[in-house]
This record gives C-alpha cells, sequence and structure tokens, in this order.
C-alpha cells in the first residue's frame, strides 16, 4: 500500500477562536535528573555562576514555555516548603522517590528559571499537610508585610514573587484531600482573589473521573480543575512499544478531555471552571518500587538498585520515536480543539524522565517530541477554526485510530491560516484534499515536516539530529497536499 486519501473541510462560516498558549507549558519535578543535572547544575561548564544550565534554557526557550509546574508530582505529598528557602539548606532523604534531596533548588530558584524563560511559575502545593502551611507558602511568595514577607524579605527579596498559579496537591480525591483543597483555596482567595487556585480532580485511567464532593465543597473557590493521563503502562521493567502500539492511542487524549467536559457539565460548573491538563505524556515513568510513603536506608542496595534500574530505562532514547512526536501533536490537536475549556497543558515532564529535552553532562538532544511541540508553539496562529476531517482507518491489534488528524488555525484579522496535518501511516504517503471556505487550496506554500527515514527513527547522543523538522515547498493541486508517512506537516496559507 503506497497512498491513502484523506478530506480536511473547512467550515464555510469560519468562527475563530482564540485559545490560550497556556497549552504549550511545561512541568518539572524532583525526580532524578529533571532538575539537578537537568535545568540546574551547579559546577557543569555549561551552567552559570547561579547554575542554571545555559544551554537547557536556550533549547527550551525554542519551545515558547509559557508556565511551568513545579515540584510536583508525586515528591510534594512529602515536601514542606520551608526546607527549601534560605542560605540555612540541608539535604533531606525524600522517601518518595528513595533518593537524597540536595535541596538547593527551592523556590526562589525555581521562580528565577521561570522568569529567566518568560514563563510563569506554577507551584504545586502539599496536598497532605496542614492548609496553613500551604497559605503561608502563598504568602511567602506575594505578600507586601506580614510574618512571611518579613521572612522572605530578610532571606534576600525585598519584593514579591508575584507567582499566580497554584494547585492544591497531586492526584488526590479522597474528602480529607477535598475539605483540605476547600480550607486551602478559601484562605488563599481571602488573601488574593485574583490568584489561580485549581486542585486534582481526575488522573489516569481510560475515563475521566471525578468525584462530585470537589465541586459541593471547593468548586467555588477554584479557577480549573487539573487532570492528569499517561496513555502507555508502564511495568517492573522497560516495557517495548512498537510504532503501532504506541499510536493507537493518539485519539485517547480527545476522549478524556471530552469526558472532563461532560463531568463539568453535570456538575453545572462548565460556565467557570476551565481544565489544567498539567501532566500528560505518551509514556509514563518508569520507577518500578517507588513512590514509597517512607525508606528505612537510602543506601539499600534493592533502593539504589531500583533508582539506577529507572534512570537507565528513562534515559534509553530508542523508545522515543516518531510515535512520541505524532502523539504529543494529537495531544495538542485535541487541547485546541477544546480550547474553549481547556486553558492550560504541561507536558510532563520537560527535561529527562520522559521529556523532550534529554540534558547529559555534555550537552542535550532534541527527542521527535520536542520538535514537534517546537512546531506548534512557532508556526501556529492565534485562533482555531473548526473543520472536519475524513480519513481512512488506521488498524492495529484490534485498535483503531483516523490514519489523518488536523487543526486549522488563523491570525486575529483571518488573512493567514496555518494546518498542521498529521499522517499516522507507518509506511503510507496520505493525498489529503484540503477545502478552504469557497475555494480548494492550489499552489506551492510553504511547510514545515517533520517525519524520519522510519516509524521507529530517533534521536540520541550519536545522532542528535535524525530526525529534525524539515522548511520545504508543498504544491496544492486541486486542493490535494500529500502527506509523507509517520509525518506531521505544518502548511502556511496567506490570504
Amino acid at each position: 500500500m503506497n497512498k491513502q486519501v484523506a478530506n480536511l473541510v473547512i467550515s464555510a462560516d469560519p468562527q475563530p477562536l482564540a485559545y490560550d498558549p497556556m497549552i504549550f507549558g511545561g512541568f518539572l519535578e524532583h525526580f532524578d535528573s529533571q532538575i539537578y543535572g537537568g535545568v540546574y547544575d551547579p559546577g557543569s561548564p555549561l551552567a552559570d555562576e547561579r547554575g542554571f544550565r545555559l544551554d537547557v534554557i536556550e533549547a527550551l526557550k525554542g519551545l515558547k514555555v509559557p508556565v511551568i509546574r513545579w515540584p510536583g508530582g508525586c515528591f510534594v505529598d512529602a515536601y514542606h516548603w520551608q526546607k527549601g528557602v534560605g542560605p540555612n539548606r540541608e539535604p533531606y532523604g525524600d522517601c518518595r522517590w528513595g533518593v537524597i534531596e540536595p535541596n538547593r533548588f527551592g523556590t526562589h530558584e525555581f521562580v528565577e528559571l521561570c522568569r529567566r524563560m518568560g514563563a510563569e511559575p506554577y507551584i504545586c502545593l502539599n496536598g497532605v499537610c496542614d492548609p496553613q502551611e500551604s497559605i503561608d507558602w502563598v504568602l511567602y511568595c506575594n505578600a507586601t508585610e506580614g510574618p512571611m514577607a518579613e521572612l522572605r524579605k530578610a532571606n534576600g527579596y525585598p519584593e514579591p514573587l508575584n507567582v499566580t498559579f497554584w494547585s492544591v496537591g497531586n492526584e488526590r480525591s479522597d474528602r480529607d484531600y477535598i475539605d483540605r483543597v476547600r480550607d486551602t483555596a478559601k484562605g488563599m482567595k481571602a488573601f488574593d482573589p485574583a490568584l489561580k487556585v485549581m486542585a486534582s480532580a481526575s488522573h489516569g485511567g481510560h475515563r475521566a473521573v471525578i468525584n462530585d464532593y470537589l465541586f459541593e465543597e471547593a468548586g467555588e473557590a477554584l479557577d480549573l480543575v487539573s487532570i492528569h493521563n499517561y496513555w502507555l503502562d508502564r511495568g517492573r521493567t522497560l516495557l517495548r512499544y512498537s510504532y503501532l502500539d504506541a499510536v493507537m492511542k493518539a485519539e485517547m487524549p480527545d476522549r478524556y478531555i471530552s469526558d472532563t467536559i461532560e463531568a463539568l457539565r453535570e456538575a453545572g460548573q462548565l460556565a467557570r471552571l476551565k481544565i489544567s491538563f498539567d501532566e500528560w505524556n505518551l509514556r509514563a515513568w518508569q520507577h518500578p518500587g517507588f513512590p514509597r510513603d517512607s525508606v528505612e536506608d537510602y543506601d539499600d542496595q534493592e533502593v539504589r538498585a531500583l533508582v539506577e534500574q529507572r534512570v537507565r530505562e528513562n534515559d534509553f532514547a530508542g523508545q522515543y520515536t516518531m510515535a512520541d512526536a505524532l502523539f504529543s501533536a494529537s495531544f495538542l490537536n485535541a487541547c485546541l480543539r477544546h480550547c474553549e475549556h481547556v486553558t492550560m497543558a504541561n507536558v510532563a515532564p520537560l527535561v529527562n524522565t520522559r521529556g523532550p529535552l534529554f540534558v547529559h553532562p555534555d550537552g542535550i538532544v532534541k527527542r521527535t517530541s520536542f520538535h514537534a511541540m517546537a512546531m506548534y508553539a512557532n508556526l501556529l496562529q492565534e485562533c482555531v477554526v473548526e473543520a472536519e476531517v475524513q480519513a481512512e482507518t488506521l488498524t492495529h491489534a484490534g485498535n483503531s485510530v483516523a490514519t489523518v488528524d488536523a487543526i486549522v488555525t488563523v491570525d486575529g484579522a483571518g488573512g493567514r491560516c496555518s494546518i498542521a496535518l498529521i499522517n499516522r501511516h507507518p509506511s503510507a504517503t496520505v493525498d489529503c484534499t484540503v477545502t478552504l471556505p469557497e475555494h480548494s487550496l492550489n499552489g506551492r506554500f510553504k511547510a514545515t515536516v517533520l517525519a524520519g527515514d522510519s516509524p521507529d527513527a530517533f534521536n540520541d547522543i550519536e545522532h542528535p539530529e535524525r530526525v529534525a523538522p524539515q522548511e520545504v515547498e508543498v504544491s496544492g493541486i486541486d486542493g490535494v497536499v500529500s502527506l509523507p508517512p509517520h509525518s506531521l506537516t505544518i502548511v502556511d496559507v496567506m490570504g
């Protein structure tokens, strides 16, 4: 099979809807080398005098990351912010991930990293601590007077840090947690009603399920609900997935978002609560034996072996193929299609583990998903218009997805159109007919294509440019654009 066909029909009466660039956000957790040896590496020749990896910051600027969530994740359940501010910090055991936390990267370092990148800091609060501890963290960051403001000033930061985005806890749904959400969120809003506050609503599973008690008790104090999912399972040892195994998951984010929207509608909250998909990735992080609630001995051979195993298996470059790139594009298409309700998303994580950017002592590698995300952040226009895709079905092992997915964006004036087209087929070119209002796409157009010499192509330290976007010209003949196998194409159409 060499060719398939598809049709993209753009609405005859397009109503452009601006989307929030916060959907291009990221997430960093104190997990293995995301922070230490990732964005922050004091002593590295690639770091500045403050310890920030300049090559990493420069690369992440290419993603135009508008918001970063931190410090967890599971890590936050055992994190107490007071330990990470001031001059007298000490390492301590992080039972969640079984390592000694150096404790050199805390609130101020995180906010500085965000400011350097032009990103908004988004802090996830400990969801099991007393609400006052969380409220104090907000006051420490934002108050101009009072004990917490004085503590910040004594630590060398006279001006407020002005952190707007906060979530109360991570991946919990029990009633005790929701009660803490209610009390914490109300205390935060009493200090500053303009804060953007969210809480854990749904995580994992094939369908999004939200505890109605969250809406009943805390709904009026929240601005967003936080949802998480990873679509490929982890195992005790690294599970290997073929390209087709992975790409069969490409339509699941859209279903998960639709479930969440329906839950909000049924609860009568859809008009006021937005969705933050603040942990997402195709692959779940590999961490056999963790997270834990306690670790007796951090030098225990079993603990150390499990930590070394997860680092080795998360770093295995061969798993990050064109499937990761096309899944990431499909995920962003889902957010854009539902942009009236989804106003933030954070790839988990930004750096190392399963993230789009791999950082090592001598440099960086941009994985396939990095390039897909960079194309979306840099090449799309600011508004989405309705369009319908008709495509053949790609099937594998009893599962199926549409061979082609697409999103259409226009600028505010409607004079420029950027169309993102995904061909998921591993080996077949697709001739896609693009129908614009009142005419077809004809002529030669600038485009950027991300493909690879095979669907299993990946980048690593030895071959960092095996998969990279190419700027080309495409021909629209009677509206037909040819999409290479396993590819993402973004076409730029001038009005």
